[in-house]
């Protein structure tokens, strides 16, 4: 797997997993606070669609994944 597709699917999981802890109609509620982690991976999101850097991206291929197109 690439680090491009690692990136995604970990931003991804973070995203649910932040939504479902910080929605307060949610079986796994603890705080709306997890909501800014939502934005915190939201906007990491833009600033590397625009920037094309993404610090993750950096971390996971120094640790060996293999550079996506």
């Amino acid at each position: 797997m690439s680090s491009w597709q690692i990136v995604r699917i970990v931003a991804g999981t973070f995203i649910l997993l932040s939504l479902a802890l910080g929605i307060p109609g949610s079986p796994l509620f603890v705080s709306q606070w997890w909501l800014a982690f939502t934005a915190f991976v939201g906007a990491n999101l833009l600033q590397s669609g625009f920037t094309k850097w993404c610090m993750m991206e950096t971390i996971l291929r120094k640790l060996g994944a293999r550079p996506g197109c």
